[in-house]
């Protein structure tokens, strides 16, 4: 059963943040940003919790939506649609229909 998107869920919510996090890495390696690097543009102190988002064990604060977008080198709309089609499908099903996430 899907969860409130900002609190910590099931499995299926669990499922969507591993999701999220192998697509934000996929773009960081793509983009041949380091953790470390990633963390610094994003004035994070600890790369670690660059880590636990990519592992699905934390999400991007959607407040940081922005500044991630523009630390990956990415258009930041269509990234705010893609971590809203990962943490809150809900919403994101109502406003835009279904995402394949393999996309």
């Amino acid at each position: 059963m899907y969860s409130h998107p900002q609190q910590g869920g099931g499995p299926e919510t669990l499922k969507l943040r591993q999701e999220a996090g192998r697509w934000l890495k996929t773009m960081r390696e793509t983009h041949g940003i380091s953790q470390r690097e990633l963390a610094k543009r994003i004035s994070v102190d600890y790369y670690t919790f660059i880590s636990q988002v990519e592992a699905g064990r934390g999400r991007v604060p959607p407040d940081r939506y922005e500044s991630w977008a523009k630390a990956l080198n990415l258009e930041v709309i269509p990234f705010v649609k893609k971590m809203m089609s990962f943490y809150d499908p809900v919403t994101y099903d109502i406003l835009f229909g279904r995402i394949d996430h393999q996309r």
